[in-house]
């Protein structure tokens, strides 16, 4: 019995020590030494890396997986370039070849063994080191290798603009082996880095008159001295876009004259840095600098300094920028703890986005015009020292951490600053200020969960969309941080984010790990508010008693606060009405209410008569899904002809319609998918006033009565969408029946994107009118306005009074020639026959090519504000076409000019070949003025949407 009972205990003490060093904290150690050349000549760095790689894991490795970031540069094939397609931009797509970058020239060695490389299977920019001989725990490995790197311009933080060089993700570098296994990982622009913590020794070599900033400490007094003199130099800078020569003090040393006797020679110099998890510098011939320093409450002093290109336009002010600095550094010590490094940098350059990006010890801004910008800029890369720098979290599978918690802080400085702030209050705010909020992340954020269209804080970097990037890492992720430090108490939240810091400062914390520190050291259960970062929506916060609050044009302050109320005068124009004048009572605002209203009344001045517009509708998503229901009510009331007597007397015909709708919104199952699509029912219930003419029978003048009548059509809408910006393309099935008919379109748009701006729109339409019950003369008759149509339908064919026409149904002078773009679109019009060219109550067909003239071929470029001008061809063939009767062949075309205006909302046409069929019509029947009458132009208001504003918005 006493045998067994030892056997046992001795099975239990392996298995708590099993379980206890399977739980114990470890982490790699990636020691690196490099030493570089950059060659200004073709922008290219030539260098050999030799890296210590510490295997303090209980694993045996078998093999190192490589970043060799510079080759997401490579070609259009790297999930870099994917993603920026996905985030809206082709600037990389479309570069030029020699603004690429890639690394090359590797022949690794381990402990003196060439090693194999084997690719990533899918990742260009990652390759994966066999290990020659098993790397066990405890023991080290030497990794070397020469490289070749060809610095790509910058598109996305790192490479060069010319002959200033921000040198970031250059070198051959591991990727992070943690307890959850490798983290290899692509280069990407959204979506930041996960790196070991090593010592550094990093010798450059370049052309003497560069000035380098980089992580780490310079070692070269040689260096050092002239830089203080270079920082000694007192230079009066002119302000951006100044015309005056720069003046200089007398006794300065112009930079220039300092460095240009030295230009052919080159120069080593080398930087240190114990405990940072990457390396970044910065080159250029115009950087000038400004050394300060600060001192920590434990009293030991960082030196500062800041670094900027002496060059117009691209100036800061220094001073204020160093005090940014000092107050960032402090503040930040105090609340989470001490910087550990000696010394902190900051850089203005390119960085291939506006904005900033940190690096251990150093970081990068943009040029930032604005003070209250730059000031927040600055000190979030600041804090960036800590919260990526110190406490190295996965930022790729976890930026909340990063982001958030920075933001977090962030905020919490913007607030202490205010405080401090003892200048008199500001006076009276102009008109935006007074209704746009003080945080617009606020309203955006809130505009988006209320859409469910947000996605949770605990999202990986490389899976939100870009809006969500934004909103949820950073805004909604520094908003949970506030509630917990409402729900902990300001005291015990930094006494427990102290103690995070304190226990994983060089560490590689995770989310489990945070949330563990905040439950021990606050000595709650926090399950509950954790929860939160797995939840899409508003965050929670106490239930509000709306008030409705009125005011004028429209109100975004206090959002979720209010029922707002808005009213604005409003204007309008039409031919018949004239000058329309009135208002607008509505109530919507950001984010929206599920009940929106609008109401419009407008005085015609021409007509006399009381016009206008109006729509209510609800929003909700029945079920569980992300399915969207809009169910809606529109009417509108309008003169849309105008009859004049031969008395003088004119009598204004209106129109009138009530328009019930259903749209049903399906939901994208992938938030980073510009796909999107919907159902939609609409029943229009139209009244019109119309024109007749009766004799007399009793000899008599004749009688001119106007009477009304009624008419309906029901229209069922399935619109697919794909608003990428490379090759969009929309797809709308059109199915109509009103009495006596059906009408079936299907319609189709493709957009060739050129490698510059602009590119070839393709549309297709086929249609088919089909008769309900026998087709007579008098039906025949009555459809006529509903049949498919060749050319572009002018005012009078809008059958549902859905586009806006200057006057709808004129037959001379300019609004005569306003087409809209349905059916064939052709944009030559035959409308004083009887019987159009093309019109068919069969089918129809046709494909129209648009095609934008790049600028350098485009001849109104040399106007002061330049044009875009396009190329247009139409081809189309219908039913009648094909009969032996017909009076054409069996395709007919046109081709000429566009000029597309405010974003392609008003489009002239300018009709220059076209077929034999339409030349035979133009000289038989418009006999003067030939070439402007048959211009033509459209007014498409519908162009203007939420996603042709800001293509990034996500997708329905």
């Amino acid at each position: 019995m006493l045998k067994k009972l030892f056997l046992l205990l001795i099975i239990v003490r392996c298995l708590v020590t099993t379980a206890y060093s399977q739980s114990a904290y470890w982490q790699q150690q990636v020691n690196v030494d490099i030493d570089v050349t950059l060659h200004d000549d073709d922008h290219h760095l030539d260098g050999f890396i030799r890296i210590e790689y510490f295997n303090n894991s209980p694993d045996t490795l078998r093999f190192i997986w490589l970043h060799v970031w510079p080759n997401a540069y490579k070609n259009d094939r790297t999930a870099f370039s994917d993603q920026l397609l996905q985030n809206g931009s082709t600037r990389f797509y479309f570069s030029e070849r020699g603004e690429r970058g890639y690394i090359n020239q590797l022949e690794v060695k381990v402990d003196g063994t060439l090693a194999k490389l084997e690719d990533h299977p899918q990742h260009q920019d990652i390759l994966k080191i066999v290990l020659p001989q098993p790397l066990a725990p405890g023991n080290k490995a030497i990794v070397q290798t020469p490289f070749h790197v060809q610095l790509p311009h910058n598109f996305s933080r790192g490479g060069h603009v010319g002959q200033s060089y921000q040198v970031t993700q250059w070198y051959p570098k591991p990727a992070v082996y943690d307890r959850n296994g490798w983290h290899p990982m692509p280069y990407l622009d959204q979506g930041e880095f996960y790196s070991e913590f090593g010592n550094y020794k990093v010798q450059i070599t370049l052309p003497k008159n560069y000035v380098v900033a980089a992580t780490g400490e310079l070692q070269d007094d040689s260096e050092k001295q002239w830089l203080a003199n270079l920082a000694n130099t007192q230079l009066i800078v002119p302000p951006p876009l100044s015309k005056k020569k720069v003046a200089v003090k007398p006794g300065a040393i112009k930079i220039q004259e300092m460095v240009s006797a030295s230009l052919p020679e080159l120069k080593t110099i080398r930087f240190i840095q114990d405990s940072v998890h990457d390396f970044a510098w910065f080159a250029d011939k115009n950087f000038t600098l400004q050394q300060d320093s600060v001192q920590l409450p434990g009293g030991r002093h960082i030196k500062l300094a800041v670094y900027w290109p002496n060059t117009t336009g691209h100036t800061l002010n220094p001073g204020k920028s160093l005090a940014v600095i000092k107050k960032s550094i402090l503040t930040r010590s105090n609340w989470l703890g001490e910087y550990p490094y000696r010394h902190f940098t900051l850089v203005q350059a390119p960085m291939g986005f506006p904005g900033g990006m940190e690096y251990p010890t150093i970081a990068a801004i943009t040029r930032v015009k604005e003070e209250a910008v730059l000031e927040k800029t600055i000190e979030h890369e600041i804090g960036h020292q800590w919260n990526y720098g110190i406490l190295a979290t996965n930022e790729r599978a976890n930026p909340w951490m990063d982001e958030g918690i920075n933001s977090y802080y962030g905020d919490r400085f913007q607030d202490t600053m205010q405080q401090n702030n003892s200048s008199p209050a500001p006076g009276k705010q102009g008109f935006f200020q007074q209704r746009v909020p003080e945080n617009l992340e606020e309203v955006a954020f809130a505009t988006i969960a209320v859409n469910k269209k947000d996605q949770p804080i605990n999202t990986r970097s490389d899976s939100f969309n870009v809006f969500n990037y934004q909103l949820a890492a950073y805004y909604k992720a520094a908003r949970w941080l506030q509630q917990l430090e409402s729900k902990l108490g300001k005291g015990l939240f930094d006494k427990a984010m102290q103690e995070y810091y304190r226990r994983w400062k060089f560490k590689h914390p995770y989310p489990s790990d945070f949330k563990a520190v905040m439950e021990e050291v606050s000595g709650r259960a926090l399950d509950d508010h954790f929860r939160l970062l797995d939840s899409t929506g508003l965050l929670p916060s106490p239930q509000i008693n709306k008030t409705t609050r009125f005011t004028s044009f429209f109100n975004l302050t206090k959002p979720g606060q209010y029922h707002t109320i808005s009213a604005a005068p409003m204007v309008g124009f039409n031919w018949y009405d004239q000058a329309l004048i009135g208002g607008i009572l509505h109530n919507y605002t950001l984010p929206a209410e599920k009940f929106q209203f609008f109401v419009a009344p407008l005085y015609g001045t021409g007509s006399k008569q009381l016009n206008g517009l109006g729509r209510m509708s609800y929003h909700w998503w029945p079920g569980n899904s992300n399915t969207m229901a809009i169910v809606s009510i529109a009417g509108a009331s309008f003169s849309g002809d105008s009859f004049t007597d031969s008395a003088g007397n004119t009598t204004y015909q209106r129109f009138s319609k009530l328009v019930p709708s259903l749209k049903i919104i399906f939901p994208n199952r992938d938030p980073q998918s510009q796909f999107s699509s919907f159902l939609q029912w609409k029943t229009f219930l139209i009244r019109e006033q119309g024109l007749l003419f009766s004799r007399n029978t009793m000899g008599g003048p004749d009688v001119i009565t106007f009477p009304a009548t009624g008419r309906y059509l029901n229209q069922l809408r399935f619109v697919v969408q794909q608003q990428r910006v490379l090759y969009p393309y929309d797809a709308e099935l059109k199915i109509e029946q009103g009495k006596g008919f059906v009408r079936l379109a299907l319609t189709g748009n493709y957009f060739f994107n050129y490698a510059s701006k602009g590119g070839i729109n393709v549309r297709g339409f086929a249609g088919k009118f089909v008769y309900i019950g026998e087709k007579t003369f008098l039906r025949q008759f009555d459809t006529d306005r509903y049949h498919l149509n060749m050319s572009g339908p002018k005012g009078e064919e809008d059958y549902t009074y859905s586009d806006y026409f200057v006057g709808r149904n004129e037959f001379t002078k300019m609004p005569s020639q306003q087409i809209m773009q349905r059916d064939g679109f052709f944009k030559v019009r035959t409308d004083l026959l009887s019987n159009k060219i093309g019109k068919s109550d069969d089918w129809l067909g046709a494909l129209n090519v648009t095609a934008d003239i790049p600028g350098q071929y485009n001849p109104l470029r040399v106007l002061p504000v330049p044009l875009p001008l396009k190329l247009f061809i139409d081809v189309g063939t219908y039913a009648g076409a094909w009969q032996s009767t017909a009076g054409t062949g069996k395709f007919i075309y046109d081709a000429g000019l566009q000029l597309s205006l405010f974003s392609n909302v008003v489009n002239i046409y300018v009709p220059i070949l076209y077929s034999k069929v339409y030349s035979d019509y133009f000289k038989s029947t418009i006999t003067e003025k030939r070439f402007l009458k048959n211009i033509s132009f459209s007014i498409d208001i519908q162009q203007l949407t939420m996603k042709k504003l800001f293509p990034q918005f996500p997708a329905n």
